[in-house]
């Protein structure tokens, strides 16, 4: 148990958007600057890339059969059979704006966010799409949106805004309703992307830090895992059972001495946390 492996060098430059597709058996996640989406099927070993025509950050299996994905050209479907590429639901972002974290909710909602490009200088926005396909801007003022999740009974949304270095609670029902649940001020790092597993608790990438950190829902610090990069950028279950937590990593921004000390920097890592993920439904519409 926290045995921390490589098991992609993939030396992506801003890994992100970790999801595991039950359907397919394998793991996919975002190389987002240079406009890759990677998957791995741990049973078999094999791997595999798609160029993409655009920036996407975030993913969700459909039902119908390949990933929804959030793009900088709006939501988007790709055949992961083929590759290709179709744009469902055109998005004009503000110049300089692009996709970031996203995520499935258990009733099916895809929730997914935007950011300025130059470091969330100005504030992005949160989005929830129905399996009905119809987009809400359901908040706004958040700098650089992550974790995006939600509880197993659909009343909590988890979301950090990564430059404020503050993890919020919202009510689902009424998102104004709002609760600090955590900060990393005094801490190396801050609040990157998430996975709740199936106890309810959150398990965080924390951008800087080095580390994994395992969250009550209440905010306490439950443990903490030590990964050999610096920059952690989200997490995933996935596997048999959802027994395996899978975590992406970056490079972008790391100088050549930083790079030379932490080589698989950018690469995709797991352990067995000893707890099982909450399963998420394939998105429907």
């Amino acid at each position: 148990m926290n045995d921390v492996r490589c098991v992609a060098p993939s030396g992506d430059r801003l890994g992100e958007g970790p999801c595991w597709s039950a359907r397919e058996g394998r793991l996919y996640w975002f190389d987002i600057k240079s406009r890759r989406l990677r998957w791995l099927e741990p049973a078999s070993g094999e791997a595999g890339v798609f160029d993409l025509p655009m920036r996407a950050s975030a993913a969700a299996p459909r039902t119908a059969g390949g990933l929804l994905m959030a793009t900088e050209l709006g939501l988007a479907v790709l055949d992961t059979t083929t590759g290709r590429v179709d744009v469902i639901q055109p998005i004009q972002l503000e110049p300089g704006f692009r996709t970031n974290d996203g995520k499935i909710d258990p009733a099916g909602n895809f929730w997914w966010s935007t950011m300025d490009d130059n470091h969330g200088e100005r504030p992005g926005a949160v989005f929830r799409t129905g399996p009905d396909l119809v987009t809400e801007r359901v908040l706004d003022g958040i700098h650089i949106a992550n974790t995006i999740s939600v509880s197993a009974d659909g009343r909590r949304l988890y979301l950090a805004d990564s430059r404020k270095g503050v993890m919020s609670v919202h009510d689902t029902a009424d998102l104004g309703k709002v609760a600090e649940l955590a900060n990393t001020h005094d801490e190396d790092g801050t609040h990157d992307g998430s996975a709740i597993d199936a106890e309810g608790h959150l398990w965080n990438a924390h951008w800087g830090g080095s580390r994994i950190v395992r969250y009550a829902p209440d905010g306490r610090v439950d443990r903490i895992v030590a990964v050999p990069v610096e920059q952690p950028t989200s997490c995933a279950f996935g596997g048999p059972g959802l027994a395996t937590l899978y975590v992406t990593s970056a490079w972008d921004g790391l100088d050549t001495e930083a790079r030379a000390r932490q080589p698989l920097a950018g690469g995709l890592f797991a352990f067995e946390p000893g707890v099982k993920g909450l399963a998420l439904p394939e998105f429907a519409g």
